[in-house]
């Protein structure tokens, strides 16, 4: 699920996208016309909730290998997308510019995605176990919302950054600054909100994994004869 929707965000971020264009907010070096965004903001959010699952399961180590297969499986379709573009089409068919213009930047959002992919989920990850090594199964929401902000921070700012001019845009103009904040603001709010849902999930798997449940007496019974090699 993870490495799916990293790819069909990757397609559907070509599209740029203007919500709320009525909206106009000046607040002196930073200023609103509409939120602007991509075809993705819907759907991106629920990668770093799986993320979250992965990494509070299975562990650091894990979420490497899923961002590996992750790459392996972006480059592909990459590939298949700027091979299919080069294809020589037929006489009857009128879209092959339409194509191109779709297609054509996915290698640029495969960067972007891939480099914000990797900044963002390794640090996310990071952060998550981390603070479970300092504080156990406690704090399960602490540690969503603490790995979520800092991850996103570093894909949003690399993503945008990268991906601004298949846009359109121009690093460090208003709608730059725009796409980057509001995207941010946007994924970690989706988060925050949904943390309910994510907390249910992961606890049932949690309960239902043995070989979580296996590390977790292994811990435990490590963390106690430290405790008695302590005393």
């Amino acid at each position: 699920m993870f490495i799916g929707v990293m790819l069909i965000s990757n397609v559907a971020a070509t599209k740029a996208v203007l919500l709320f264009p009525d909206l106009h907010v000046d607040l002196g070096i930073f200023q609103l016309d509409g939120l602007v965004t991509d075809g993705a903001f819907f759907l991106f959010p629920l990668a770093y909730v799986l993320g979250d699952v992965i990494s509070e399961i299975w562990g650091f180590r894990t979420m490497r290998r899923v961002v590996a297969m992750g790459f392996a499986v972006q480059l592909l379709a990459s590939a298949c997308f700027t091979l299919a573009m080069h294809m020589p089409a037929p006489d009857f068919y009128e879209n092959q510019d339409a194509f191109g213009s779709v297609v054509g930047v996915v290698p640029q959002f495969l960067a972007a995605g891939l480099a914000g992919y990797v900044v963002g989920e390794l640090i996310n990850s990071y952060v998550m176990v981390r603070m479970k090594r300092l504080t156990g199964e406690k704090t399960l929401w602490a540690r969503m919302i603490t790995s979520t902000i800092v991850g996103e921070f570093f894909d949003t700012l690399v993503f945008c950054t990268i991906a601004a001019s298949a846009l359109g845009m121009t690093i460090g103009s208003g709608d730059y600054w725009n796409y980057t904040v509001i995207g941010f603001v946007w994924k970690v709010a989706v988060e925050v909100v949904i943390m309910p849902f994510s907390y249910a999930i992961i606890q049932r798997i949690k309960k239902a994994e043995p070989t979580y449940q296996e590390s977790l007496r292994r811990y435990e019974a490590e963390r106690a004869a430290g405790e008695v090699a302590a005393e």
